[in-house]
């Protein structure tokens, strides 16, 4: 397996407990097996450990455009990650100075700005479908609801969130013969009040509950407000972390694009030997 330069600086980052490994593109050799690479350094135990390895790589300065692509802890690329977006427009603050920018992943457009209070960064909302998949759990029958926010997502609204056992659930919804062939990350979704959700979610490629999950959020406020369930206005995304996203719709296409702000906090730095 070919493995990173010798000497790679990385960064250890995570949006609201949602974990990267960040490295700057333009310091990347691109024939490199990404795949191998995100495997070997998203270990929980034998790497650094995170949710996904990110690149991120700086295309123009004048107006400021970044590439980011993100592969996930499995290796597989991930077609929208708002938290890994959201981790690159801070580094790029960092490093460039820039407090808006535009960031493209997988072909998609997303605008960003930066502040000292939050990083936020635009989701895209394609096809959304109610009601597309009845699943029963502990003999408690449950509808999933599906927004496709950049990546797929299906969507259960509960009485109870805290008392789910999202990581088995969520897996075996995962793998639902209806949502075939790609499957679909798995948002268990609790109203509290009309502005506000709780949310644990399974993401696909990582296979496990993480912390937090930015598309999942727009995901979760996108069919809370199907149901009636939340205003139109700006809503907090409370997750396992414990510092809630908040999910508004773009003041300029409020049907098809979502910004999703919360915190971005740098966990350490390195080089990878």
């Amino acid at each position: 397996m070919r493995r990173t330069p010798l000497s790679t600086p990385f960064r250890k980052i995570h949006g609201a407990g949602n974990d990267f490994v960040l490295l700057n593109g333009a310091d990347q050799d691109t024939g490199r097996d990404w795949h191998d690479i995100a495997v070997r350094l998203c270990a929980r135990r034998t790497g650094i450990g995170a949710d996904g390895l990110v690149v991120s790589t700086l295309i123009s300065s004048a107006p400021p455009v970044l590439e980011v692509s993100c592969f996930n802890a499995d290796g597989s690329i991930a077609t929208m990650c708002g938290n890994a977006l959201r981790c690159s427009a801070w580094a790029a603050a960092e490093d460039f100075g820039f407090d808006t920018m535009t960031l493209v992943m997988a072909g998609v457009e997303h605008e960003a700005t930066v502040t000292r209070e939050a990083v936020a960064i635009t989701a895209e909302v394609g096809a959304v479908d109610m009601r597309v998949v009845e699943s029963v759990w502990g003999g408690r029958p449950f509808w999933f609801d599906s927004a496709h926010t950049g990546t797929e997502h299906v969507v259960a609204v509960v009485n109870d969130v805290d008392g789910l056992d999202a990581e088995a659930c969520g897996r075996l919804m995962r793998h639902h013969p209806k949502l075939a062939p790609l499957g679909a990350n798995v948002n268990f979704v609790e109203s509290i009040d009309r502005q506000t959700l709780k949310i644990r979610t399974y993401e696909r490629g990582v296979e496990a509950e993480t912390l937090s999950c930015g598309s999942g959020a727009v995901a979760a406020v996108v069919i809370a407000g199907r149901r009636g369930l939340v205003t139109a206005g700006p809503v907090a995304v409370h997750n396992r972390a414990g510092t809630p996203l908040t999910v508004a719709p773009h003041a300029d296409r409020p049907a098809k694009s979502y910004w999703v702000a919360g915190p971005v906090t740098l966990a350490y730095e390195g080089v990878i030997s």
